[in-house]
């Protein structure tokens, strides 16, 4: 599965480990998460993320 990263911070989110304090589950890929997630870093809407290379 792929990272994202925060084009704002630069937090990656890893699809492996999640977001556990944002109720995302180890596992989900950022394609199922759902558009109101945010950042947990900085706040960003997840339209700030893109692919990690």
């Amino acid at each position: 599965m792929e990272k994202y990263v925060c084009d704002l911070c630069g937090y990656v989110y890893d699809p492996a480990a999640g977001d556990p304090g944002g109720g995302i589950k180890p596992g989900t890929p950022f394609k199922d998460i759902l558009d109101s997630w945010v950042c947990p870093l900085c706040g960003a809407a997840k339209s700030a993320f893109s692919p990690a290379v």
